[in-house]
Order: C-alpha cells, then sequence, then structure tokens
C-alpha cells in the first residue's frame, strides 16, 4: 500500500473510533510495526492526530477529515454524478456560487470541461464566485471563467475562508445559483456540518441566491452535524445519489424541497 493510502486509512480509522493502537494498524493494514509508527509521525508532525503511547488520538470528537485525505472511495461514481447534473442547471452567462468540498469541487471540475463554458470569447462564459481556495486554484487559469475569490481566515481541514472578510465579500455579491456541500442532512435540523464558521458562510451563500442547492451523497442523509446552515428555507433543491431510499425522497419533498437524483 502507498503511503499516501495508508495514511488516508489511518485517518478513516481514527474518524471511525477516536483512537488507533499500533497493533490494530499493523493487522488492518497488513504494515510493519515501524511503517506504523512512522506514519503516525508523520500525521501527528502534521497536526492531524495526536500521539500516544503506542498509538493516537483523533484531535477533535467530531473528527473532520482534511480535503486532501477525504475518503475517496465513490468520487468516480457518487460524487461525479452530483456534479454532473449540478452543472446541468447552470447556463452560460451564470454566476455561481461555490462553497468547499469534495462534491463542490467536481463540480468545479465540470463546469470547467464544459464545452460551451470553455469556448473562446471575448468576455467571460461564467462567473464562479467562492471562499475555497482550492476550487480558485483549479478555475484560475481558466480566462473564460471571471473569478471572485472571498477573504477570510483559510480553515485547514476543508480549504475554506471564513470568518468576517469572507462574509462581507459573500454579503455583498448576487449568485444566479448556489452549491453548497453539507455534512449531513435531515428533515429537523435542516443541512448542517461540522464548523461553525463554515455554517455561516455557506448559509449566507445560499441566501444571495436565487437558486440554493444542497449537494449531499445519500449517506448524508438522515443525520446531523454540529452547525446548522437552514433547511427550505435557505436551500430549495437538493441533488443526491440514487442510494436515496424512497421514505427519505418522500419526506424531503413534504418539506418542500425539490429533490433531484443524479443519474
Amino acid at each position: 500500500m502507498a503511503k499516501p493510502d495508508r495514511l488516508r486509512a489511518v485517518l478513516e480509522l481514527l474518524s471511525e473510533h477516536g483512537r488507533v493502537e499500533i497493533d490494530d494498524l499493523v493487522t488492518t493494514l497488513g504494515i510493519s510495526p515501524a511503517t506504523a509508527r512512522r506514519d503516525l509521525d508523520t500525521l501527528a508532525e502534521q497536526r492531524m492526530l495526536t500521539r500516544t503511547r503506542g498509538g493516537a488520538e483523533a484531535l477533535t470528537v467530531a473528527y473532520d477529515l482534511p480535503l486532501r485525505y477525504r475518503d475517496m472511495r465513490d468520487p468516480t461514481a457518487v460524487k461525479q454524478r452530483i456534479a454532473a447534473a449540478a452543472s446541468a442547471l447552470v447556463r452560460v452567462g451564470d454566476v455561481v456560487g461555490l462553497s468547499g468540498g469534495t462534491t463542490t469541487t467536481a463540480i468545479a471540475n465540470a463546469l470547467a470541461t464544459r464545452p460551451d463554458i470553455m469556448a473562446q470569447s471575448h468576455e467571460p462564459n461564467l462567473t464562479v464566485v467562492t471562499n475555497a481556495v482550492n476550487i480558485a486554484a483549479e478555475l484560475a487559469t481558466r480566462p473564460q471563467v471571471k473569478l471572485m475569490v472571498s477573504g477570510g481566515i483559510v480553515h485547514p481541514r476543508s480549504y475554506e475562508l471564513v470568518g468576517s472578510f469572507a462574509e462581507d465579500t459573500i454579503g455583498q455579491v448576487s449568485l444566479s445559483i448556489a452549491f453548497i456541500g453539507a455534512n449531513a442532512l435531515s428533515l429537523d435540523h435542516g443541512a448542517t456540518t461540522h464548523n461553525e464558521r463554515e455554517a455561516v458562510v455557506n448559509a449566507l451563500m445560499a441566501t444571495r441566491a436565487d437558486r440554493a442547492v444542497l449537494v449531499v451523497d445519500s449517506s448524508k442523509i438522515g443525520s446531523k452535524a454540529f452547525a446548522a446552515m437552514g433547511g427550505p428555507d435557505k436551500f430549495d433543491t437538493i441533488i443526491t445519489d440514487n442510494g436515496i431510499t424512497d421514505a427519505d425522497h418522500a419526506a424531503l419533498s413534504s418539506r418542500g424541497y425539490e429533490v433531484i437524483i443524479a443519474p
């Protein structure tokens, strides 16, 4: 197993269990104790975990994996299908808001490969407003896209800019459509995320859009995270995958959401 894959696997185990022991890593990952120790030391240096005698502990109870290590078992299947469905809602000339996250990053990639958006023109074919520095880096080299990046403090685990500067920037724009990622979605609590500062910026972006779209894979439906972003009062549309149950689909629709299932 390559080192990046091992590090991701270690963080996934921490996310599930809160702590890991070297013996567990040896058994689960099929690596030597020396390799397990080096991997834990590497992640500790990156402030991804706290080393303990014989293992490591997660830094927080609600352990949010950084974007670069986030579980990517299904991006080509689920996230890219959701991204394609989201891209289909965007028209040339739109002003699009993108929050941070792996699904919105996939949407940025989908938009950046659309022939009509990438067609040569005297004026930009699309305007994108984002508070995610990784999305900004992806789109910065596309002259057909007018890119606006909020100010703010970089959240090191999601690459999102948060805080008053981000809020001031986003509060002054008008968006045709906004795509907002979430860590969880439930009937009673609406869309939620692990970080309260991200929740504030995401909710504000939704209010600045003519159409606010939640992009969540079906595994997140029925759960809740720490900080609320809003329900049907903020978001009128949900894009998810075909893993959503009929009951969840009906329940969300009854609350006023338009539910789009990515094919």
